[in-house]
């Protein structure tokens, strides 16, 4: 059994993961790396061959793809809801739309300088989220994730983009932002951090391990997956001309230094969110469903080889 395993998704960036894939491949074996590659047929194959890896411990798992290829691999190291007991370490081959999770750790976007932090990099433990939600059908569903989720406009603007073909990367989050921002109406909202409970109408309430989402917006510009706790930024009744007036503040981070009364920060292990109206949720850039939802941390859950 080869030490590391490549779990690509071909389809990721409309196609430019395949694409970059199959230009890898050509100079891979000269980095002396042993491995096995597989590559995806079908949404959520990659957790089924992740969760398979990580029962056998394989030593590094390679998400090969965008945030949703990630965050499907990230589901891999789960079992109903609880960490799946492993020695498998988690790493990154960032090649898809967003690139969002990679940027909180400084993963390289050049796949020669990726690979090397596989061989170079330090193991760290990361926190996780974890989502019980309402599925399409009704259903419970449940899910984590690494990076970022959120209820209101950010699980509208993901679902235009993934039923888009993503080939323009953060001109396509830009696009759909736009689209969705246009069409949004602001929603009732019940979020309870930690036993606290607000009531406010809300633009959107985000979810944060790390500090970007939909292609290079820094919304949580102090979240850190090492620190046990989810930085939570609710985001009010906002109208559609100062948010889109707002939008290079968010992405330079500097949104929650001009103390706008309609932006909240704040931390918590145990966030429920719900609403009087059908409100979508984003999870690591996918949309499995609907609020209500209850996010927790799982502090420490996945290793992940990040760069020194």
């Amino acid at each position: 059994m080869a030490e590391v395993l490549f779990i690509v998704n071909p389809t990721s960036g409309g196609g430019k993961s395949g694409r970059e894939w199959a230009a890898i491949t050509g100079w891979l074996p000269s980095t002396g790396l042993k491995y096995d590659a597989v590559l995806t047929t079908r949404p959520l194959e990659a957790t089924a061959i992740a969760e398979r890896a990580v029962r056998e411990s394989r030593p590094v798992i390679v998400a090969v793809g965008g945030d949703g290829t990630l965050n499907e691999v990230v589901n891999g190291f789960f079992h109903n809801g609880a960490p799946l007991p492993t020695t498998s370490r988690l790493a990154m081959l960032p090649l898809g739309t967003g690139g969002d999770f990679r940027r909180t750790l400084k993963i390289p976007l050049d796949p020669r300088a990726a690979l090397q932090v596989l061989q170079t990099g330090i193991p760290r433990r990361l926190d996780a989220g974890c989502v019980s939600y309402q599925a399409p059908d009704g259903s419970t569903g449940v899910r984590h994730f690494i990076n970022i989720a959120d209820a209101g406009l950010g699980g509208e603007v993901v679902y235009r983009v993934n039923n888009s073909k993503k080939r323009l990367g953060s001109v396509t989050f830009m696009a759909a932002s736009f689209m969705a921002l246009m069409s949004w109406k602001n929603k009732p909202m019940n979020v309870v951090v930690d036993g606290v409970t607000h009531d406010l109408r809300a633009m959107q309430v985000v979810i944060a391990n790390c500090q970007y989402y939909g292609g290079g917006m820094r919304m949580a510009p102090t979240a850190s997956p090492t620190d046990g706790v989810f930085d939570v930024v609710l985001i009010g009744d906002a109208g559609k001309i100062e948010t889109i007036r707002g939008m290079g503040t968010i992405r330079s981070g500097a949104h929650l230094d001009e103390h706008n009364p309609k932006m909240h920060l704040m931390y918590g292990k145990r966030i429920a969110v719900s609403s009087t109206e059908k409100v979508r949720i984003d999870v690591d850039g996918e949309d499995p469903g609907f609020l209500p939802a209850f996010f927790e941390i799982q502090p420490g859950a996945i290793e992940f080889i990040t760069p020194r």
